[in-house]
């Protein structure tokens, strides 16, 4: 089986098989005559029968997923945003306008009118009980789409307890509602800039670690939503992940001199949620996300190291029986590098047998 390394315009990618290639070169006597004995120092191990991925990695960087633009819906001037890397939470504020805290709320439906007794059923209604019993202000409230005195009682003990004027409404722009828990990446409007609906106020993502990855649209053969990777963090601890998003395709033209200057590049935006907390994250830190190629199941096993180049491409391992050996050739299939195996075929090879390996100390 050749293998060779590749790259892709716009985002590094390293063909697995490529590496696994090199590594056995510098492992191995190169020559197109038989391996001779070697002095090194040598250990066993088995030939196992399994499934084997082989996967190549895309060069990403470490961020957080989704974007959102948080909007004005009442009129006044901005007094007051919350520092960059702040995180908003249901119940915090959002902003303030005219010394008034606007406060967020969950939800996918924005704010279009008053919150008040006598206004007509909706799901804006329905939206906002939700978040009252969230907040430990559900007490005789039924979560539906009609505004009751149960609903106007939770505002007034809610109002109570934010120490605001309790009058059990919630005039427009007084809330915002967003699909979750948000972080302030970014402001738009300066303090003291009128505030009108819709108006963008600042930008947020959510507060959940992601990786996103600018790639190719060659690599949208091979990566799509839902498929499990590897994302390899600055600490270098491997973590699991899964493709939650792929975006639009977007051009861009390179810029200065040289060959590529004015060359296009078709990218298209990925991303990674990386599962569990991530512990000394680093924004915008360069990470490896290790996605499967291909896969075969039920096939024989054998460390990288145990193969032996010896011409053309092609490899053997020494079998290993006792104090007998005997050398083996194999004909290669697919190369992991994040599992040291690859895959094996040839005359005489079985599961369980042993085959030698370089010792771990030399």
């Amino acid at each position: 089986m050749s293998r060779t390394t590749k790259v892709v315009t716009g985002v590094a990618l390293v063909g697995v098989a490529g590496v696994a290639a090199l590594v056995a070169k510098q492992q191995l006597s190169h020559s197109d005559a038989p391996a001779e004995p070697t002095a090194v120092s040598t250990s066993t191990a088995g030939v196992v029968r399994k499934t084997i991925s082989e996967r190549q990695f895309v060069i990403g960087t470490l961020g957080y997923a989704e974007s959102y633009v948080v909007t004005g819906s009442g009129q006044g001037t901005l007094t007051w945003v919350p520092p960059l890397g702040t995180v908003v939470n249901a119940g915090d504020a959002a902003f303030e306008v005219d010394g008034k805290r606007v406060i967020l709320l969950y939800g996918t439906r924005p704010a279009w009118r008053d919150f008040t007794s006598g206004m007509t059923d909706g799901v804006d209604v329905e939206q906002l009980e939700t978040n009252l019993r969230n907040l430990g202000y559900g007490d005789g409230v039924t979560v539906d789409q009609k505004f009751t005195n149960a609903t106007y009682n939770a505002i007034r003990r809610w109002q109570q307890d934010r120490h605001v004027t309790v009058t059990g409404s919630l005039p427009l722009g007084s809330v915002t509602f967003m699909p979750g828990t948000i972080r302030i990446s970014g402001h738009e409007l300066k303090l003291g800039t009128q505030v009108g609906p819709g108006a963008t106020v600042e930008y947020a993502t959510s507060n959940q670690p992601a990786v996103n990855i600018n790639a190719s649209t060659q690599q949208l053969g091979w990566i799509k939503v839902g498929d499990t990777v590897l994302v390899t963090l600055p600490d270098n601890k491997p973590r699991d992940g899964k493709v939650s998003a792929i975006g639009a395709t977007t051009t861009t033209t390179g810029s200065g001199s040289g060959g590529n200057a004015g060359a296009s590049q078709t990218t298209v935006p990925v991303t990674v949620r990386v599962d569990g907390e991530v512990t000394g994250f680093v924004d915008q830190a360069t990470v490896r996300v290790w996605v499967i190629r291909a896969t075969h199941d039920n096939v024989l096993t054998v460390p990288i190291a145990a193969l032996n180049s010896v011409s053309d491409g092609k490899y053997e391992v020494i079998v290993v029986d006792g104090t007998a050996t005997r050398r083996v050739p194999v004909t290669t299939g697919l190369f992991d590098d994040l599992a040291g195996t690859a895959e094996i075929s040839g005359d005489g090879l079985s599961e369980g047998q042993k085959v030698q390996v370089p010792r771990d100390d030399t």
